[in-house]
């Protein structure tokens, strides 16, 4: 059975955006997170 050429677009560009989604939210924790380090130290 050979794929449709939906599936050729759709299943990488989910992909893609499910990776764009997941390093935007892991960047933003990390970044929180260096902050409340950085607070922790100054006290």
């Amino acid at each position: 059975m050979i794929p449709t050429p939906e599936h050729v677009v759709f299943i990488p560009g989910v992909l893609l955006l499910g990776v764009f989604i997941g390093y935007t939210m892991g960047s933003r924790a990390v970044r929180d997170e260096v902050r409340r380090k950085q607070l922790r130290e100054k006290r």
